[in-house]
């Protein structure tokens, strides 16, 4: 047990001194692990051993302690890899110690008739073990450039005399060619583990792909560089009811609709050049010639495959995914919104046909309660009788009003409404819209006036619907502002654009209503002191007005504080308006198509 314990510390300080590059990969990790334990042990003996070196016979004490104090080095490399996370410099190093230690006991045993020479090529040997073909070359270089090294020492005489030792020297030569072939045993078994290691990973990797091959819902296929299959998925059978097989080489674009071929072979050929790409298609399901066959529509996203290559000859893997369900709930949304604006449409006509026949009678009505009330054809006899005449007038103003609203709205919603820009000058039409509404002001005993920028330059629109703007925006006002507040109208330029704005003090808007005004037969009433006539027409017309010069209405409000509408427009019209409200006509169906999305990808 306390072997064990003493071997799971040692694993346990291992696994603390692998460097953090390595430590994510288990193979990696494991050859770290194996360098730093061997090299650090053996390093760390060596030193131990040297004091006792030293203690030993003049003779043989500076050869011993150069021989292990090489040797203690490999526990530095051990700590420069460790440090670094570079194995195959490791191994380099490793190659000159050992190189150093071989070289400097054949030079003390007899130079190139030393038994030691058979440790030269284990430099090489040991680096295999990296897995890096540069790093064994660079071993056995170190290990031929020690082989002449000692060579030149001894052809040029500078050797030591060969040290005594003990025994007979052919039992020692026996000595160190067993040790040779019992480490060279060691590294092989090391070598055969490390292979081992390596094909469990693979044949892991390869049962946990296969795994989610068959598990996962959507079908996996490997395309060659001409875009044939290499590999599909056993999920390729519930997709398209036939076996994976069915699908292999140019199986899967036999399959393709025939109008989408087009669409998927530019995906694939932007997927194996590009990196990736998406696209969707019409996949037929069952075999050819059978009453059960149906297209479905899928999904497939492409990508390239670069450096890891699962299969054999592949350039590009494509997940496919069934849509065809998706594809169904956005015709039907389609269809559905479509319906919604047809019915949206017919609705703004019939408005707009009922409107048009009512202002004949409007006009009637209107015309003779004016002539009844200025008593033209003689006087009424009752006060009362003037009541209902004045009634009946405003009444007819009124419903007037909101018939023309409703004209402007179904005119502007159905692309009708014609916008002619001219030059004029806006303050002057401020000041116009000022005084029409100046008596209005004055019943509700509101002050209203107007605050222009001086020199303000000709405006490029159309005048009418500007007027209409501003007399909106203006009533407005006068219909939510209490007596002795104030209505400030006015215009500022801003670059490229103008601003009209009408500013007033009056009850203002709640900040939960601000989002929905501007649409039409909205109002805004939740919170306010009292209610207010009127149909919600008059913000979505001006929203409406503004948006066909291409411009905008934005709306600041405080509930209690008052509320400033600013209408921006383009100061020419002629030149910036490219926004025209569409039709409401519902759209037909367009015909399937199959939409390509390519992207590089690093």
């Amino acid at each position: 047990m306390r072997i064990r314990e003493l071997k799971r510390l040692f694993d346990w300080s291992l696994e603390g001194m692998v460097h953090g590059s390595a430590a994510s990969d288990a193979l990696d990790g494991s050859r770290h692990r194996a360098f730093i334990g061997s090299h650090l042990v053996g390093g760390l003996c060596a030193l131990a051993a040297l004091p006792l070196a030293v203690l030993a016979t003049a003779d043989g004490a500076v050869f011993a302690s150069i021989a292990l104090a090489i040797l203690g080095l490999e526990a530095v490399v051990a700590v420069v890899v460790s440090r670094t996370g570079r194995l195959g410099l490791g191994y380099v190093l490793s190659a000159v110690c050992l190189t150093g230690i071989v070289g400097w006991v054949a030079g003390w045993t007899g130079g190139l008739g030393s038994f030691a020479l058979v440790w030269f090529a284990f430099a090489p040997v040991e680096a295999a073990l990296s897995g890096d073909r540069r790093v064994v070359a660079a071993s056995a270089l170190i290990g031929i450039s020690g082989v002449v090294l000692v060579g030149i020492a001894g052809f040029a005489g500078i050797l030591p005399a060969p040290l005594q030792l003990p025994g007979h020297a052919g039992a020692m030569a026996s000595i160190v060619t067993l040790a040779a072939v019992l480490y060279a045993t060691l590294v092989a078994i090391r070598i055969d583990r490390i292979h081992r290691e390596a094909e469990t990973r693979m044949r892991t990797g390869e049962r946990h792909y296969r795994l989610l091959a068959d598990a996962v819902k959507d079908v996996v296929t490997c395309h060659a560089a001409n875009g044939d299959v290499a590999f599909a998925s056993p999920a390729a059978g519930r997709l398209t009811g036939v076996m994976p097989s069915a699908l292999m080489g140019d199986g899967l674009f036999r399959r393709v609709h025939v109008a989408d071929r087009p669409a998927w072979l530019t995906a694939l050929s932007a997927g194996i050049h590009d990196g990736y790409a998406e696209v969707e298609f019409r996949l037929r399901r069952a075999d050819e010639g059978t009453d059960a066959e149906c297209f479905v529509w899928v999904e497939a996203v492409i990508r390239r495959i670069d450096d890891a290559d699962p299969v054999a000859g592949a350039s590009a893997v494509a997940v496919i995914r069934d849509i065809d369900r998706r594809k169904h709930q956005e015709e039907e949304l389609l269809r559905a919104r479509n319906e919604a604006e047809e019915a949206s449409f017919a609705k703004t006509r019939f408005l707009a046909n009922v409107s048009h026949e009512l202002r004949t009678p409007l006009n009637a009505i209107i015309g003779f309660s004016d002539l009844l009330g200025q008593e033209i054809f003689g006087k009424l006899e009752y006060e009362r009788h003037r009541e209902y005449v004045r009634l009946i007038h405003e009444s007819g103003e009124h419903l007037l009003q909101v018939v023309n609203d409703i004209l402007d709205m179904s005119k502007i919603e159905a692309g009708s409404f014609d916008v002619t820009p001219e030059p004029f000058d806006l303050g002057a039409v401020i000041e116009r819209c000022r005084q029409m509404l100046a008596p209005q002001a004055e019943a509700a005993k509101v002050v209203l006036r107007a605050d222009v920028e001086p020199d303000l330059p000709e405006l490029v629109a159309d005048r009418r619907a500007c007027r209409q703007i501003l007399l909106n925006l203006l009533s407005n006002g006068i219909k939510f502002t209490d007596c002795g507040g104030e209505i400030v109208c006015g215009a500022r330029r801003n670059g490229r654009t103008v601003s009209i704005f009408v500013k007033d003090n009056g009850i203002g808007i709640a900040a939960a209503d601000l989002p929905r005004l501007g649409n039409p037969f909205v109002q805004a009433q939740s919170g306010y002191d009292r209610r207010h006539e009127g149909t919600g027409l008059g913000l979505s017309v001006v929203k409406g007005l503004a948006a066909l010069h291409g411009g905008t209405m934005t709306i600041d409000s405080v509930l209690g504080a008052g509320t400033t509408v600013t209408v921006t427009l383009p100061l020419n019209a002629e030149k910036d308006v490219t926004v025209r409200l569409p039709s409401r006509r519902g759209a037909e169906l367009p015909p399937p198509a199959a939409p390509v999305r390519t992207a590089r990808r690093a």
